[in-house]
C-alpha cells in the first residue's frame, strides 16, 4: 500500500510515515514506481512508533528505540531502560501536578473561608 493509503487506512499522519521512511527502518518496504509500498510488518512498526510518540518520546528517542527493536532481543534491557525513564518522568510530572492541585485547593479554601461572615 502507498503512503497515502497507509495514512488513511491506519490514521497515521503522512509526516510520521515520511519520518519513518527517512530513518531507513522500513525493512520490507519497497519503492515501486517512485512510491513506497508498506507491508503488514511496516504497519506494526508504525503502530509502535505512534505509541511511542503518544507516550511522549521525542523523534530522536523513537528512532533510537526502533533501531534497538529491529536489532532484536539482545537490546531488550536498553529498551526497558528507555521505557522506565519515560515512566519515571511521567510520574514526576503527575506528582508535580498533584502538588499544584493541592496548592490551588488551599488557595480556594482560604478564599472561601475569608468571605464567610463572622458569627
Amino acid at each position: 500500500m502507498t503512503i497515502n493509503e497507509a495514512s488513511e487506512r491506519y490514521q497515521i499522519p503522512v509526516e510520521v510515515l515520511k519520518e519513518y521512511e527517512s530513518w531507513g527502518l522500513c525493512g520490507a518496504v519497497k519503492k515501486v514506481m517512485g512510491a513506497w509500498q508498506y507491508d503488514e510488518d511496516d504497519i506494526q512498526r508504525l503502530s509502535m512508533i505512534m505509541t511511542l510518540h503518544d507516550i511522549g518520546f521525542s523523534n530522536e528517542e523513537v528512532e533510537t528505540y526502533m533501531r534497538l527493536l529491529l536489532e532484536g532481543d539482545s537490546t531488550e534491557e536498553e529498551r526497558m531502560s528507555m521505557l522506565s525513564r519515560k515512566r519515571d518522568s511521567a510520574l514526576d510530572e503527575i506528582h508535580f501536578k498533584e502538588r499544584q492541585l493541592d496548592r490551588l485547593d488551599y488557595l480556594r479554601y482560604k478564599m472561601k473561608n475569608a468571605k464567610k461572615p463572622e458569627q
